[in-house]
């Protein structure tokens, strides 16, 4: 066998490895804690994690998630939502925009808090605990995020359970998320951020 052969063999091996590693802790971690709406205990605090906004405007995926964090707190399930989120005037002041949406929707502006510092998904969690403080959260996201998310915010002392958020969304955008998940961001979120600690 060439050595160039080989050292593609390795790397093939090292990759599963990896892959195989990061999607056990996600679901050790995650298990057992995705919720139907209905589930969720009252007067809990939602946290809502971010997406794409343009020009004011939710994107598909941030809009099913806000659209779920309404109906439970329609329910009573949540009184209290932390969008967390990229404030920066660049990427459209995510948090900003959520509330608009979501007091368009008849959240009162009391029950929002605004996290612009949500830069990713580490970022969120460790916030939620460090700033915001809190020790339980319901998180609202996709399907294929949401167990990664729950990960995570346990790694930083949070009691995460999440619902799963409904999305209308491009068939091809899902797919690229569930492997971008798969192959990127869970072995990513294997090593703690520096800027979450």
């Amino acid at each position: 066998m060439h050595l160039l052969s080989r050292l593609l063999l390795i790397a093939l091996v090292g990759l599963e490895l990896i892959v195989t590693i990061a999607a056990t802790w996600v679901y050790v971690s995650a298990s057992g804690r995705e919720l139907a709406p209905d589930d969720v205990p009252p007067h809990s605090t939602a946290l809502v994690l971010g997406s794409l906004v343009d020009d004011g405007v939710p994107g598909d995926y941030v809009r099913g998630r806000l659209d779920t964090a309404i109906d439970l707190y329609r329910s009573g399930h949540v009184t209290r939502i932390i969008n967390s989120g990229n404030g920066s005037a660049e990427a459209g002041n995510e948090p900003a925009v959520m509330r608009d949406y979501l007091q368009a929707h008849g959240v009162p502006a009391a029950a929002i808090v605004d996290d612009p510092d949500g830069m990713d998904t580490d970022d969120s969690c460790a916030r939620a605990r460090s700033v915001y403080g809190l020790d339980r959260a319901v998180i609202v996201t996709q399907d294929f995020h949401l167990p990664r998310a729950i990960a995570l915010c346990r790694r930083h002392g949070i009691d995460a359970v999440g619902v799963a958020a409904r999305c209308d969304c491009p068939t091809v955008t899902v797919v690229r998320n569930h492997f971008r998940e798969l192959f990127l961001a869970r072995p990513r979120a294997l090593v703690p951020s520096v800027s979450s600690e």
